[in-house]
């Protein structure tokens, strides 16, 4: 589930409480938390609703300045079922202390490792994730084209592998291509003077 910028900052702030979807499935369910540019947002209810129950007030509470607006930024598809959701923003993206960790105990270091290596074990791929780490530590602020290019892999699926990386905290993505996290730093050091 994709949010401006803008409208991030504002369920920040607590100004947005709702958005407005049309999806043939729904992409989240009542529970879920969903990382962000601006940390983690909860989602706190979810309703298929017609589009004209949509209230002036509603369109406000999502960051709109009236029903019409709202209603323009929404993409007219028959099949697909609209989606009244009550949001709120949870907290700041765990992963951004994760990432910034520069030490590890040994415990800690092979806990992580561990869930490197099964990324690998499980991937029907083969083994990957050293060949990437390499190539984003060799070429910070590369985009997924140029990582593509040099490591073999296709591009979507990289994106896809890349973001299990930085679920364990050890790469940064930016506007323009990927980095090593500290940690991805420290990671990459250990592994190479137990090797």
């Amino acid at each position: 589930m994709l949010f401006k910028i803008a409208h991030l900052k504002r369920i920040e702030a607590g100004e947005i409480t709702l958005a407005f979807r049309r999806w043939k499935k729904a992409s989240v369910k009542k529970g879920s938390l969903i990382h962000t540019a601006v940390g983690l947002i909860e989602i706190c209810n979810m309703e298929e609703i017609e589009q004209d129950e949509i209230t002036g007030r509603d369109a406000v509470r999502a960051g709109f300045s009236d029903r019409e607006e709202l209603l323009k930024s929404l993409p007219v598809k028959s099949t697909a079922t609209l989606f009244k959701i009550t949001l709120r923003y949870h907290s700041p993206d765990p992963r951004i202390k994760l990432r910034e960790q520069t030490e590890l105990s040994k415990q800690e270091f092979e806990e992580l490792r561990h869930k490197v290596e099964r990324l690998d074990k499980f991937s029907r791929r083969g083994p990957w994730t050293g060949k990437v780490l390499r190539a984003i530590a060799e070429n910070p602020h590369m985009h997924a084209v140029g990582i593509s290019s040099l490591t073999g892999f296709e591009k979507e699926w990289l994106k896809r592998n890349i973001r299990k990386l930085k679920n364990l905290g050890l790469t940064i993505s930016h506007q323009s291509g990927y980095e090593l996290s500290p940690l991805g730093k420290y990671f990459m050091e250990r592994i190479g003077a137990d090797d």
